[in-house]
């Protein structure tokens, strides 16, 4: 209605003018109900042309859209294993910081693990005790084998000494029997030390080992009994939060609530514009929102971001061939705005439904020397025109009260 106004301000009215000054008609002399279509045709027709060239020129190089949303990250609360829930800190809505508790699982399992582990402890302990006996007793072994084998090889050489003196006292049978007793000191000596090492070996690394491996275990289960109370991770609030004692919770079936971060939908607004807009929309560009749940509010933005990609196209690999008349509605061009001033969307509740504008600013081509005269003048008439656009959102935002609550029918 506002292009069609100012349209007929140039074509309509000057034609009006003509007729009544230049030709001496006069409204319902002349120029009737019935007549005025011939009689002011000329202006008429050319409102009718102006007025859909400038409705094309504003929605095209200043888009406006209603698929503007405000989302939101939400955290599912889930609890890493299965259990009964055995205590809740939180009511069903309630602010949480980064690491406050929410609840805690019944954990009578992971105790008794963890007491388990802890007697495996004690008895490697005790059982490097009692290495440690049986390296003393191995090298007492030891010790008595080496003197056998120093008594054994004394008493050898005293006979051998006998025989090279020519002496008669002395068997060849006495020292074949030394000679074989020699041999059993040097295996009984061997075997000693043998044992002596596999005790030390036992007492250095088996047992520690073994202690080492039964502290991992305890410590998993300590983590087993830490994981059975459930933190937020982020700052926020949870919603929805039901859960109470005696309830049972699945790390897959069942979610015991939601976490919503607290900078969720307070950083960016996403909003789909026609695919015709998509080579006008361009990062850094200046526009406008305006939300349901902040009446009467116009809040500047600058669109931060474009996705290059446009969801309705996309499609998974199957074992079917793509028809593209399965493709019913056209999809829209995915834009991230954010707010113009620090704290531009503190009064926008997350999830609200908005309307956006977007204008065109043709400043550096135009101020440009490659630019002729002729170009400068029509992209300095394209932005003005936003002027037009700005007021035809401002009239929305103000009739939008009236618009949901008197005239929207739901009452």
């Amino acid at each position: 209605m506002l292009e069609v106004i100012l349209c007929s301000l140039v074509t309509i009215l000057p034609d009006y003018l003509f007729r009544r000054y230049a030709q001496g008609k006069r409204f319902g002399k002349e120029i009737t109900f019935f007549s005025v279509w011939y009689e002011l045709r000329y202006g008429i027709t050319g409102c009718f042309i102006l007025t859909i060239a400038l409705i094309t020129v504003v929605f095209f190089y200043h888009p406006s859209t209603t698929a503007v949303a405000v989302h939101f990250r939400t955290i599912p609360i889930i609890a890493d294993a299965n259990g009964r829930v055995e205590e809740v800190y939180l009511q069903v809505s309630d602010d949480v910081k980064a690491g406050d508790p929410l609840f805690r699982l019944e954990t009578t399992r992971q105790e008794a693990a963890v007491e388990t582990q802890r007697r495996r402890i004690a008895e490697a302990e005790a059982a490097m005790v009692v290495a440690a006996t049986d390296v003393a007793a191995a090298s007492g072994k030891v010790s008595e084998a080496q003197a056998t084998l120093r008594q054994v090889r004394d008493d050898l050489k005293t006979k051998r000494d006998l025989v090279k003196s020519g002496s008669s006292a002395v068997a060849r049978r006495d020292l074949e029997t030394l000679e074989v007793s020699e041999a059993a000191a040097i295996g009984s000596l061997d075997a000693a030390e043998s044992a002596r090492d596999s005790a030390q070996q036992r007492l250095d690394t088996l047992l520690p080992a073994q202690k080492a491996t039964a502290e991992a275990a305890l410590h998993q289960a300590e983590i087993e009994i830490e994981k059975a109370t459930i933190r937020a991770g982020v700052d926020g609030r949870v919603e929805q939060f039901t859960l109470r004692p005696g309830d049972v919770v699945s790390s897959v079936l069942r979610s015991a609530g939601v976490l919503i971060p607290q900078e969720a939908g307070r950083a960016s607004i996403q909003a789909g514009f026609g695919q015709i807009a998509s080579p006008v929309i361009k990062k850094g560009m200046i526009g406008e929102i305006s939300c349901n749940t902040t009446p009467w509010q116009v809040i500047p933005v600058v669109v931060s971001d474009k996705q290059d990609y446009i969801a309705s196209g996309q499609f998974g690999g199957g074992e079917r061939l793509l028809e593209i008349s399965d493709m019913r509605r056209d999809g829209t061009v995915l834009v991230y705005m954010e707010p113009l001033y620090p704290g531009g969307f503190k009064d926008i509740v997350p999830g609200s439904q908005c309307m956006a504008n977007l204008y065109s600013n043709h400043h550096d081509e135009i101020a440009d020397p490659n630019t002729s005269f002729g170009r400068g003048l029509a992209l300095h008439g394209v932005d003005a025109l936003g002027l037009v656009h700005a007021m035809l959102m401002r009239i929305q935002v103000a009739l939008m009260p009236f618009r949901t609550l008197v005239f929207s029918g739901g009452h």
